[in-house]
């Protein structure tokens, strides 16, 4: 991967991945698969404190 990328694209990029990870997490909630849930919800969690440092309250 030798492409450079900017920081619009870069976030355009983190913003795609988040919303995918986020309709994964519906997705397996609704089949009841509470490990992948999980793990999407990390995912998630991760790709907003890249996007908006300190949103999220440490558990």
């Amino acid at each position: 991967m030798t492409d450079v990328v900017d920081s619009d694209e870069l976030l355009r990029r983190i913003q795609r991945a988040r919303a995918f990870a986020a309709q994964e997490v519906e997705s397996w909630s609704e089949q009841g698969d509470a490990v992948r849930e999980v793990a999407y919800e990390v995912v998630v969690r991760v790709l907003d404190e890249i996007v908006a440092p300190g949103r999220h309250a440490a558990k």
